[in-house]
């Protein structure tokens, strides 16, 4: 069966990994028969925040707040072996564009930590589809200039993606942009969903592209 990296950035949407979005993506691979194997970098997570009120809480571990998505069964980023895979899936949420990367701060001139951006890079290379969720088609587009993107139809974000190298393509929260030629995919999911019912289904499309990639590897 084939085997999909989950890069998770933390467990929650203000800090890390967007939950809803986590578990959309693995029941859409589930649903698929795909393996998982989730990842996460062993780094300090940029910003840590009370979800009750808001206030800025002590640092905490990216990989060990990926954990708790994984239910414990988590592989440090620097352990994946890519060989070994066959797609690469990254939820949103603001860990993403904080820890993964610093879009949420630097915009169009955010630079992305270098152990994901090898990691990204490297599966680029090796013809390895790549799946980007919500907020995370800027670490994608900071990895991989000249990537077809969406991140739904906010003008703003686009536009930075745009001023990255990159094209953006609007796109409803239940489908896909799926660029061929650099074997990448990607769905709104929270950037424009109303309801967790509409991430999964753009969840779905996304791992149906991906799947299609898979099977039309390039010469």
């Amino acid at each position: 069966m084939p085997r999909a990296a989950v890069l998770l950035s933390g467990c929650g949407n203000r800090d890390g990994s967007e939950i809803h979005e986590s578990v959309c993506a693995v029941i859409a691979l589930d649903r698929k028969g795909w393996d998982i194997v989730y990842t996460a970098p062993a780094i300090p997570q940029q910003k840590t925040v009370s979800y009750i009120d808001g206030r800025e809480l002590p640092p905490r571990d990216a990989l060990e707040e990926s954990a708790r998505i994984a239910r414990g069964q988590i592989v440090p980023l620097d352990e994946i072996q890519l060989e070994e895979i066959d797609s690469v899936v990254i939820p949103g949420g603001l860990g993403v564009a904080l820890t993964l990367c610093d879009f949420a701060v630097n915009g169009a001139s955010c630079s992305t930590n270098p152990e994901v951006n090898s990691f990204l890079k490297n599966a680029h290379e090796m013809d390895i589809p790549i799946g980007a969720m919500c907020i995370a088609p800027t670490l994608v587009a900071g990895c991989l200039p000249g990537t077809t993107l969406t991140i739904g139809s906010d003008k703003a974000t686009a536009e930075k993606i745009e001023k990255m190298g990159c094209r953006h393509m609007e796109c409803p929260a239940d489908k896909s942009v799926v660029d061929r030629q650099n074997r990448v995919v990607s769905t709104p999911a929270y950037m424009t969903a109303t309801g967790p019912a509409q991430v999964l289904e753009g969840a779905i499309s996304m791992v149906t592209a991906l799947e299609e990639l898979l099977n039309n590897r390039k010469d």
